[in-house]
């Protein structure tokens, strides 16, 4: 009696769970129409493309070859270079900077078929401590952080195909005029190896 009543209150989370469009942190309800795609980069195989790739990929995007049949058919996300930089957030009584804050731009466009092209466009912001007595674990840190704050641009964009697809649906035939889909997100660092987000 005691494993049927366990086996009733389990699925009844699960279909409670599955009724309230629960899905795993880190994945996307992606539209039918954009589930499969191009994915094209001035550096295919550089840190941003690959992070990229894998993002659609954790969120069953299937991606194919770029050749001209394709391009005809189905969607092809252009990913533009990213752009990243640091601005002093704090200093140390002696003048000399304790605390950063790091910003990583990531733009791209996704061109639908007959319909049109549309940009997107992300800023990811992240704080980083300068320990100027270890210089080689400070640039290992760094380049942590950077690739953290890649993996929540790729996160953002794939996203934001959401807002793409619906514009398509408000617009009838085409989409509306260019218009660049921006998110931003900060990521404040209170030790190297915690931190909490704002959104």
């Amino acid at each position: 009696m005691r494993h049927i009543f366990s086996t009733l209150i389990v699925a009844v989370a699960v279909l409670a769970t599955a009724g309230c469009g629960f899905h795993l942190r880190g994945t996307t309800q992606i539209p039918k129409e954009m589930r499969t795609m191009i994915l094209t980069s001035d550096d295919p195989y550089g840190p941003l493309a690959r992070t990229v790739r894998q993002q659609l990929r954790l969120n069953n995007i299937s991606l194919v070859e770029d050749n001209a049949d394709q391009r005809n058919t189905v969607p092809t996300l252009r990913l533009g270079n990213e752009r990243s930089g640091r601005d002093t957030a704090s200093i140390f009584p002696d003048g000399t900077a304790a605390e950063y804050q790091l910003h990583l731009i990531v733009t791209a466009q996704i061109l639908i078929p007959g319909k049109g092209i549309y940009p997107l466009s992300t800023t990811v912001y992240r704080t980083f401590f300068d320990n100027s007595g270890v210089p080689l674990a400070k640039d290992s840190e760094q380049s942590m952080i950077y690739q953290e704050m890649r993996i929540r641009a790729s996160e953002q964009l794939v996203r934001q195909l959401l807002a793409v697809h619906a514009a398509q649906l408000n617009s009838g035939e085409t989409l509306p005029a260019p218009e660049t889909i921006t998110t931003g997100s900060g990521l404040q660092s209170d030790t190297a190896g915690l931190s909490t987000s704002h959104e």
